[in-house]
């Protein structure tokens, strides 16, 4: 897999939620920034290596 895309949305108590297409990974967080980097540390934990996109999309 070279990319993995992830649906960003308000979530309803505040901050922001990403869920991704096609792979069960989903995160949030408080701030645009702070969701970025939640988003990198879930892809990593989500696969290994070899088998971890290189862009990570987010729309």
């Amino acid at each position: 897999m070279q990319e993995i895309i992830f649906l960003v949305e308000d979530a309803p108590e505040g901050g922001f939620t990403a869920r991704s297409l096609g792979d069960s990974i989903y995160t949030d967080a408080d701030t645009v920034a702070q969701l970025h980097s939640n988003v990198r540390d879930a892809v990593a934990c989500h696969f290994e290596d070899p088998e971890k996109p290189g862009i990570i999309r987010l729309l």
